[in-house]
């Protein structure tokens, strides 16, 4: 059983930056490829970024590529979500997401393993 514990979050002004962090209680933590969604009030749960196994290929939603950054230690089971230039678009909950298949992947469908979330609010 794995376990994802995001944390990180909290309430910034627009322009400011915040990083979040996710803990996998998952040994086969270097196995997965992870990813960041997030989800706003009243929409849909929304794809940010994904990272492969190793880190070494990175995938990112449109509307926040060039500020956002994704990153994991293998080593420590941590996955990051490094976040500058923030606006109140990006108001939301974030979850951390692990996939089986290893691979950079935009769809939720592809993850197995979810984090409870964590609060983003930003504000102009």
């Amino acid at each position: 059983q794995v376990q994802l514990v995001e944390s990180g979050g909290g309430s910034v002004q627009a322009g400011d930056s915040l990083k979040l962090s996710c803990a996998s209680s998952g040994r086969a933590f270097g196995r997965y490829a992870m990813g960041w969604f997030r989800q706003a009030p009243g929409k849909e749960r929304e794809f940010v970024a994904s990272c492969d196994w190793i880190g070494g290929s990175k995938l990112y939603a449109d509307s926040v590529k060039g500020r956002f950054t994704i990153s994991r230690n293998n080593a420590e089971n941590m996955l990051y979500l490094q976040m500058n230039s923030l606006t109140s678009e990006d108001t939301a909950v974030y979850y951390c997401a692990g996939s089986l298949g290893g691979s950079v992947d935009a769809s939720a469908t592809a993850y197995t393993y979810w984090g409870q979330g964590i609060q983003v609010t930003v504000s102009s």
